[in-house]
């Protein structure tokens, strides 16, 4: 056989082969997921998130009137110390209720990014280290922290009173009377505000310290309504879960977000953590993520435990709405422990994509710093890194990249 004729069969032989590695990406060849694959695609699928359970700390959790003043009050930068910040200054309606910062700015530069808002009613613990217990006792923080809202709750209370008394008063009952209660004060404020506030009486203090409260209820009564939409992902899981095996048209995936998809799910084990609808396990990991140069040591969740429990408006305290049944979580946290150190919530990756940087102080500034991150697994500068070294390939990192893209609307 002629050198030509030799060649001309191996190009032959090389389209025939490019053929049929096409038409099994494209699902025309071996199945694309086995029965436990396509399992655990269901199991991240928006349809199966679960109705949001009843907040029985919150009796104005789904109270329409409550969320109605709870948006107002987001929206609103009267609830701020210097008239000029609200919620919605760092939680963005239109970002996915986040800011695009590597940390959040309000009245100040905080140490920490901002978390998106939905489907955060579904979470048991708030804020990255989880040292709030409930979605209201988490929005009462920032209305205090001095770098964020910056002001305190005797003037909230006296400016519900002024500005949405009636309202307040139709949703929540009547108002106390606050004439005698200081223009500024509160017991985590600055040292004028915190000796006007212990010159108060009790009553005074539970008076503020009530309105206080039904502030938080009424704006997580809100919070509770921002649901996260839908991804080309749920498009393409849904068809899978019809029996289609490979979905065609708007839903189908390139062979290039499969294989990410597949690696998600497998080889990289990311589903471990990043699991269910929302693709959060709600629980608290070491992954090895640097410290910002510059910033004060940040610790995780093992400094927040104390936080949470010496909360007044935790669970245990007096102003949850029902009885301490609800309070499971609080009453069994695990308090310490390595695998408390440099633990942080793990963030849902719905819409991901189109928010970075990434982390809880914005340390990466794309998803391929991310990936690579996870890939190389260097360990914690302080306590028990939980990841290992996964050696994905060039390839590999990017097609977890493309799955991670079609997170996002």
């Amino acid at each position: 056989m002629c050198c030509s004729e030799r060649w001309s069969k191996l190009n032959r032989f090389s389209r025939l082969f490019a053929l049929l590695a096409m038409a099994v990406l494209a699902g025309c060849g071996k199945p694309e997921f086995s029965d436990a694959e396509k399992k655990t695609i269901a199991s991240l699928a928006l349809s199966a998130l679960p109705p949001l359970k009843a907040d029985t700390t919150n009796r104005f959790a789904d109270v329409p009137a409550a969320a109605a003043l709870g948006a107002t009050l987001f929206f609103d930068v009267g609830m701020s110390g210097d008239g000029k910040v609200s919620c919605s200054t760092c939680h963005k309606i239109d970002r996915q209720f986040q800011d695009d910062l590597p940390r959040a700015v309000g009245v100040g530069r905080t140490n920490r990014g901002t978390m998106p808002l939905a489907g955060v009613a579904h979470d048991s613990w708030f804020f990255w280290d989880g040292r709030r217990d409930s979605l209201w006792a988490q929005a009462l923080a920032p209305l205090e922290n001095p770098l964020e809202q910056a002001g305190n709750r005797a003037a909230y209370a006296r400016y519900i009173k002024a500005r949405f008394g009636e309202r307040y008063e139709r949703i929540f009952g009547p108002l106390p009377d606050l004439s005698n209660v200081p223009a500024n004060a509160s017991p985590v404020g600055s040292d004028a505000e915190k000796a006007a506030w212990n010159a108060m009486s009790d009553a005074q203090a539970e008076d503020v310290n009530r309105v206080f409260a039904n502030i938080g209820k009424a704006i997580a009564a809100f919070e509770r309504s921002i649901a996260p939409p839908q991804t080309p992902f749920d498009r393409f899981a849904a068809a899978l879960d019809t029996g289609v095996q490979a979905p065609q048209g708007d839903d189908a995936f390139s062979p290039e977000e499969i294989l990410g998809l597949k690696l998600f799910i497998g080889k990289a084990n990311c589903v471990t953590c990043h699991s269910g609808p929302r693709f959060t396990d709600g629980s608290f990991h070491n992954t090895g993520v640097p410290p910002v140069r510059g910033l004060p040591p940040d610790r995780g969740r093992i400094d927040a435990v104390a936080q949470v429990e010496a909360d007044p408006f935790n669970c245990f305290g007096a102003f949850r709405d029902g009885d301490a049944s609800a309070c499971g979580e609080l009453r069994f946290m695990v308090k310490a422990g390595p695998e408390l150190v440099r633990a942080y919530k793990t963030p849902s990756l719905r819409g991901a994509a189109t928010r970075p940087p990434y982390m809880h102080a914005g340390q990466f500034s794309s998803l391929n710093e991310v990936v690579a991150h996870y890939s190389k697994a260097p360990a914690s500068v302080e306590g028990i890194s939980e990841i290992h070294p996964l050696q994905l390939s060039d390839s590999e990192r990017a097609a977890l990249v493309a799955f991670l893209k079609t997170l996002a609307e």
